[in-house]
């Protein structure tokens, strides 16, 4: 009697067993197939907050089928246009992309129509359907395109080169400013000043708060950058350096503290601007064609601007007492100070002088980016120390030339690499060349030990 019972309940156990597999097998195959979910497109994008989105049309008429790329900050996402014509890209944050549509897929003799594109747009440099594209105040971006008859553009590798170069030459001469006041910081000081990307920041910030919250002239904006930048420079020598340099801190505490107040001074900028992009008065204007190069009157002005500030601290630090001073202390300090020099005077002049330097710089940094940003001096900090290195350490005109290798391997780069990656050019230049001359360019050799 129990073995029969037994058997009943084993049975119904297979049977229980048979019909779950049986429903399980049936929900699977009644389920949708898993190439789209809640969290990504038909095209298999991710749903994120923020895109890119607009219409492709010729004649009125909708486009579909048309590939798009966008590529940036490590991204690369690709879509193509619907039925209606209307597309869509998904991106990970705020930043600027590169937007192209695939040639290949539009009408054949139809280009991008660069007369009809948004305000502020423009094809990137030798191309009719590659742009830059960065997010306004929301975090959508609207760019309806529109086709029209006409001739693709292809560049030849030299033109490209050419083109590339004196972008580079531009770079160079922006980062030279900079550079070159935080060269004469270490060479007065022996201080590795990481404050140096927010004192960037500050004058671009000061630019952008003058112009764009105030709504007072460019003119008035620029004067009250260079000015702030010089106050800058300014106070933190007397409320912080000065006051640490007398109680004996070494260097490596002074360059901890300096890490410290960069991080402190870069958040209080956030706090008070937000973390977008603001413009400053005629910010990407449409560029001038000579021959391969494209180049925009603001361009034009800003390696102007560069040679001439250049120039004048060049006379200053070879012509004037002042600038003699400044070689002598950076040579060798005991001596100076022996010979009747006033070091602290000459210190806070060099703090002076770099806090203007970096002010300029970062306008035009604001120009060529473009855009202020609460963190602008940061991402070109590492780009600061690479060019001073370089150039050999403490010597601004290294630095001068430093920044100009720098700003020529980061624009030429491209050529071969990511444009993500082209900063990291500059990191390789450097350490082949300190390979063959470890105190750098126009650096002296010295002993240790």
């Amino acid at each position: 009697m129990s073995l029969t019972i037994t058997a009943r309940r084993s049975g119904t156990r297979w049977i229980v067993v048979v019909l779950g597999a049986l429903l399980a097998i049936a929900f699977l195959w009644l389920q949708p197939p898993a190439t789209a979910s809640a969290d990504t497109t038909d095209d298999g994008q991710e749903i994120t907050d923020f895109y890119f989105a607009g219409v492709i049309t010729f004649d009125d008429k909708p486009v579909p089928d048309v590939v798009m790329t966008i590529k940036g900050k490590g991204f690369d996402g690709e879509t193509k246009t619907d039925a209606d014509g209307k597309w869509r890209l998904y991106v990970p944050e705020k930043a600027t992309y590169t937007l192209t549509v695939d040639e290949d897929t539009l009408p054949k003799g139809v280009i991008v129509d660069a007369a009809q594109l948004p305000e502020g747009t423009q094809p990137i440099a030798g191309t009719t359907a590659s742009f830059e594209v960065e997010f306004g105040l929301t975090g959508t971006k609207i760019m309806n395109l529109f086709l029209g008859e006409g001739e693709r553009v292809t560049v030849s590798f030299w033109d490209q080169l050419f083109s590339r170069l004196v972008g580079g030459l531009n770079f160079g001469l922006l980062l030279a400013l900079a550079s070159m006041g935080a060269a004469l910081i270490y060479g007065t000081t022996r201080m590795s000043n990481f404050t140096h990307g927010e004192m960037v920041t500050w004058g671009g910030l000061l630019a952008m708060v003058t112009t764009t919250f105030w709504h007072l002239p460019l003119w008035a904006g620029l004067i009250a950058a260079v000015v702030g930048g010089g106050l800058f420079g300014w106070g933190m020598d007397a409320a912080v350096w000065r006051p640490l340099r007398h109680r004996g801190l070494g260097t490596v505490q002074l360059m901890i503290v300096s890490i410290g107040l960069s991080l402190a001074l870069r958040y209080v900028f956030q706090y008070f601007v937000g973390g977008g992009t603001y413009q400053l008065p005629g910010a990407s204007p449409t560029p001038i064609q000579l021959g391969p190069i494209s180049l925009s009157y603001i361009d034009m002005i800003a390696m102007g601007v560069s040679i001439i500030v250049i120039l004048a601290v060049a006379y200053f630090l070879t012509r004037t007492r002042i600038g003699k001073a400044t070689r002598a202390i950076s040579d060798n300090p005991q001596l100076a100070a022996a010979s009747g020099i006033d070091v602290d005077r000459v210190v806070r002049i060099v703090w002076v002088v770099a806090g203007v330097l970096a002010a300029i710089s970062g306008i035009l940094w604001a120009y060529f980016r473009p855009g202020v940003k609460w963190d602008m001096g940061t991402q070109m900090l590492l780009l600061m120390f690479a060019a001073i290195t370089l150039g050999g350490l403490g010597t601004a005109f290294g630095a001068l030339i430093g920044s100009l290798i720098v700003g020529i391997a980061v624009e030429v780069s491209t050529l071969w690499i990511p444009s993500d990656l082209k900063y990291a050019s500059a990191l390789v230049v450097l350490i082949v060349i300190l390979l063959v001359r470890p105190q750098g360019l126009l650096g002296r050799k010295e002993r240790l030990g």
